[in-house]
């Protein structure tokens, strides 16, 4: 019995020995390799703004708060790209939407609040925007109009005083109809485009209706056959079945808005403009989440990938990958 408990003792010493010497030692992580994210976030993210970039926003925060840190709420507002302005100047919000560059009054406004501009504010390009001009589907004679055309249609008194324009002021053989003036209002980064660099900052007419939601413009011109507006392309994408766009003549030819022709090189230049989004990066410092959130809307996954799907030809990832570097660098 002895020597059987002796020969046990020394077959359980060997096993203890030999699971001891095969245990391998752990491999040190490899530094230049990047950890999966395991941070789980939470917070609010605050974008007001532009309710022409409001779809893509919108888009890239579903898709953040779905994929990345569902805790994380973004809520993304459409006011308008002044409106916006006035509420990221003061630190309401933590970005701010626009289709229009931020003026240097306003540049000057958040120095007065102790913001610096390219330092403390931060300015990003989402993505590149063609200014449509819809029409009713009805409207079987306007399909395609000059630049000009549509420059002089738009301008206090180019064909009367009161500023009642007929199609038939455009083109003679055009029907004898009043035209029924829309566009987006004051409030509007796109009002401010279409004024101050389509129009040259000349009078518009006196006759037009300016609308603060798009939705409204959409449902005036679809009932409308002598209505006109415009507004940005991804309106139109997304309600093509209820209106038509003019195919514009830059010169060489009517060129009809698509994803592609918009760009500054390309075929619809002439009406071709770059839609922003700017960031507060005292916030960013202060919440992870809103730095975290910026990072997004710049990755592969954000602006650049989602731009087409709302009616925006994207910019080469150069830019934004440049865009991401100064957000890694905070």
């Amino acid at each position: 019995m002895f020597k059987r408990v002796l020969v046990l003792l020394l077959v359980l010493s060997l096993a203890v020995t030999m699971a001891a010497c095969g245990q391998q030692p752990q491999t040190p992580a490899d530094p230049n390799v990047e950890e999966p994210k395991v941070e789980e976030l939470s917070g609010t993210v605050i974008v007001d703004g532009s309710g022409t970039v409001y779809p893509l926003m919108a888009h890239i925060a579903e898709e953040y708060m779905t994929n990345e840190q569902p805790k994380v709420s973004v809520q993304v507002g459409r006011a308008g790209s002044s409106a916006g302005f006035k509420k990221f100047i003061p630190g309401e919000t933590d970005f701010s939407d626009a289709s229009r560059k931020i003026k240097d009054t306003e540049i000057a406004a958040l120095e007065e609040q102790g913001l610096k501009f390219g330092e403390d504010i931060l300015e990003f390009k989402l993505a590149l925007d063609g200014l449509t001009m819809v029409i009713n589907k009805d409207n079987d004679w306007a399909k395609e109009m000059t630049k000009d055309e549509i420059v002089n249609m738009y301008l206090s008194g180019k064909y009367n005083a009161d500023d009642k324009v007929l199609w038939s002021d455009i083109r003679s053989e055009w029907p004898n109809e009043e035209i029924k003036f829309y566009g987006p209002n004051e409030n509007h980064g796109t009002y401010e485009f279409f004024f101050e660099t389509i129009l040259d900052e000349q009078e518009m007419v006196k006759t037009a209706s300016l609308q603060q939601e798009y939705s409204t413009l959409v449902d005036l011109v679809s009932k409308d056959k002598n209505a006109i507006a415009y507004f940005g392309f991804g309106y139109y994408v997304s309600n093509q079945d209820k209106l038509q766009a003019v195919a514009v003549d830059f010169g060489n030819g009517p060129v009809e808005p698509t994803l592609k022709t918009i760009g500054e090189d390309l075929p619809y230049a002439g009406f071709t403009r770059p839609v922003f989004t700017y960031l507060n990066v005292a916030h960013a410092k202060e919440k992870p989440e809103i730095l975290d959130y910026a990072k997004y809307v710049v990755s592969d996954q954000g602006a650049e990938r989602l731009a087409g799907e709302n009616g925006f030809a994207p910019f080469p990832s150069s830019v934004y990958e440049g865009y991401l570097q100064q957000l890694n660098a905070i």
